[in-house]
């Protein structure tokens, strides 16, 4: 005969970049494995090298990494693992970005400008992703700005469970901080059983991150509310919300968003702001300046550790999420 057979039997391995390694070391962990030692460093130009101390012939391989500030280095360097995987012989490469950068430049507003989240999709296809794992995406559409299988994860059971086990339900209002969130804030309303609010605000188009809030639409005096988002970058945008809600008689207000960007003056902003928790999960790091008593983070490892799982057992993500 010729040629010869094998034992079949797959092989997992789990990278991570340095943008954020305690996330990756959590998700390894509940996986029940080890990272791969990686080689990684800056030269003095800033270029980046990577090297892996294992083999990656034949395995399926992870790769993750989140799109952290300064976040294009850590898109470039992941782009350069995806390489250095792709000429290492992997069988295939997941790449796993709980924070996907430029998320937010996912459509033209005007005349001239970038589909900046499509062009990073495109990258890494190029580089030799085959798949892509993501938590809680600015917009459903950019999943289908990659050509290849794309697994969308949600941190909605997470961040909900958490409050609904925390407040008077009876007294709770779901809001939306803007139109745009509406339908990922009906999913709150559903799970918690609450009425939705939307809070209406107009973004100046010229200027970054600022926003003027106009007013409430809903009922929230004398209610709990609790404002859902997807990320907070400046703090600008929720911290207006909140103070729009107080104005319109809300007893207290927590808000929840997966990513906690918290860039320039959120600091600050959240410091100061009447608000009386902020819940982030861990897709980002938290500054060390805002380790406050009201921030409170919640892991999100176990769920992309589940998500993993199924993928290399050739299972259902969708079915981490179908109560939803």
């Amino acid at each position: 005969m010729s040629g010869f057979k094998t034992t079949g039997e797959k092989k997992m391995m789990l990278f991570s970049g340095r943008a954020h390694p305690e996330l990756a070391e959590e998700v390894a962990h509940h996986l029940g494995v080890g990272l791969v030692p990686t080689k990684a460093f800056d030269f003095a130009n800033g270029e980046i090298y990577v090297r892996y101390e294992e083999s990656a012939r034949g395995a399926d391989c992870f790769l993750i990494q989140s799109h952290t500030a300064p976040i294009n280095k850590w898109i470039m360097e992941q782009l350069i693992m995806i390489d250095a995987l792709k000429r290492a012989s992997a069988r295939s490469i997941t790449v796993i970005v709980p924070f996907y950068g430029y998320a937010r430049q996912d459509k033209k507003h005007r005349g001239r400008e970038p589909i900046s989240a499509k062009l990073v999709a495109d990258l890494m296809k190029t580089a030799g992703a085959d798949r892509i794992v993501t938590v809680d995406l600015h917009t459903d559409q950019i999943v289908g700005f990659f050509d290849g299988p794309v697994d969308h994860l949600f941190a909605l059971p997470l961040l909900a469970d958490y409050v609904g086990h925390k407040v008077d339900r009876s007294k709770l209002t779901v809001v939306s901080p803007d139109a745009g969130r509406v339908r990922v804030a009906d999913r709150w309303c559903d799970r918690l059983g609450a009425p939705l609010a939307i809070v209406h605000k107009r973004r100046d188009k010229d200027v970054a991150n600022q926003v003027t809030v106009h007013e409430v639409v809903g009922d929230v005096e004398g209610r709990i509310c609790i404002l859902v988002d997807d990320m907070i970058d400046t703090g600008g945008t929720i911290c207006a919300a909140a103070d729009a809600l107080f104005a319109h008689g809300a007893e207290d207000v927590i808000v929840t968003a997966t990513h906690g960007v918290l860039s320039g003056p959120a600091a600050d902003r959240l410091k100061n702001s009447k608000v009386s928790e902020f819940v982030f999960t861990n897709t980002l790091p938290t500054p060390s300046e805002l380790e406050l008593d009201k921030i409170t983070v919640l892991s999100i490892a176990p769920t992309i550790a589940d998500a993993v799982k199924e993928i290399f057992e050739d299972g259902s993500v969708t079915s981490l999420f179908e109560e939803q």
